[in-house]
């Protein structure tokens, strides 16, 4: 391993604690190894949460650096042409109206205003994302046809007018009461309106007591309360939705991270040469490097999953 600790085991530079990231090696484990004369005890079934100082919220580097990992507008895989893709199952006319919820910096938004002419309202938790979301939609005049506007997704789901259909991507499982959230959103579609996301599952009700699972549920910046799909299922067909797609596709994420990460390696060796404006940037890497290294291996135990589903409107029954 002396080429990722290069020649001061002593210290590990943030430059190759990212390559050591992305090559598979664990940065604990790295630490772990420099700082101990013998091999480092082996990890335990349940870690600790660290402080919530410590966990990459959303500021100025983050945004930055998220934004050159994933593309213009994203804070995560899946870009212009993935939101094109997954939205041909919507059927989009001009003349529709859609809401997205869990917007993040608005970039899947204005793909669907530009490409299908539809009038988007998108609502994000996290004000400072939804704050530069809005510079952004203003900055490419889509300001009455993408705006983005903060929204406690963890309180009540009330939106400024009805839908014809609704998209939301890995957002669903960040929200406690999936039911409330549900029913307000089936509330807000129009008649035969479709709800299209993409939501992290578990595999079964035991497998958040899996060690990749239990930390990344431990690490995450906002706590996670991930459901079964079969959980999720019940919810939507509890609101009378019809489940029209329901569909694994963990390795088409990982893939995507993979991808993009592939690009980041290189950008890492450019920040790492950048002066304290590129340590700066550096930190922000190393930390959405850590977040994303957790997740994927989530993902990887397979007690962690990532589905799609498309679920359907049929009448106005209340639920």
């Amino acid at each position: 391993m002396t080429d990722i600790i290069g020649d001061n085991p002593s210290k590990i530079s943030l430059k190759w604690k990212v390559i050591a990231w992305w090559k598979g090696y664990d940065v604990a484990d790295l630490e772990q190894k420099r700082q101990m004369p013998t091999p480092p005890p082996p990890r335990a079934d349940k870690p600790l949460a660290k402080t919530g100082d410590e966990k990459p919220h959303w500021n100025h580097e983050r945004i930055k650096v998220s934004q050159l990992i994933w593309g213009e507008g994203f804070c995560g895989p899946g870009g212009v042409q993935n939101i094109i893709h997954m939205s041909k199952l919507l059927a989009f006319s001009p003349k529709m109206s859609a809401v997205v919820i869990g917007a993040g910096l608005g970039g899947p938004s204005r793909v669907l205003a530009k490409k299908f002419g539809v009038w988007v309202n998108g609502y994000e938790s996290s004000p400072d994302l939804a704050q530069e979301a809005m510079k952004i939609s203003v900055a490419k005049g889509l300001e009455k046809k993408a705006p983005i506007a903060h929204l406690d997704l963890n309180g009540p789901l009330s939106f400024e007018r009805s839908f014809d259909r609704a998209f939301s991507k890995e957002t669903l499982y960040s929200i406690k009461n999936k039911a409330a959230a549900i029913t307000s959103i089936y509330h807000h579609l129009k008649d035969d309106g479709l709800f299209l996301f993409t939501d992290f599952v578990l595999n079964d009700h035991y497998s958040h007591t899996h060690p990749d699972v239990y930390d990344w549920i431990q690490n995450e910046p906002l706590p996670p309360f991930p459901a079964t799909s079969g959980d999720l299922i019940s919810l939507l067909e509890g609101n009378h939705f019809s489940i029209r797609i329901q569909e694994e596709i963990t390795d088409q994420y990982m893939d995507m991270v993979n991808e993009a990460w592939a690009k980041a390696e290189k950008l890492a060796l450019l920040l790492s040469e950048d002066g304290e404006s590129g340590r700066s940037n550096m930190f922000a890497i190393l930390r959405e490097a850590e977040l994303w290294n957790r997740r994927i291996k989530a993902l990887r135990s397979g007690e962690l999953k990532l589905y799609r589903y498309l679920a359907h409107k049929t009448s106005q029954q209340t639920p």
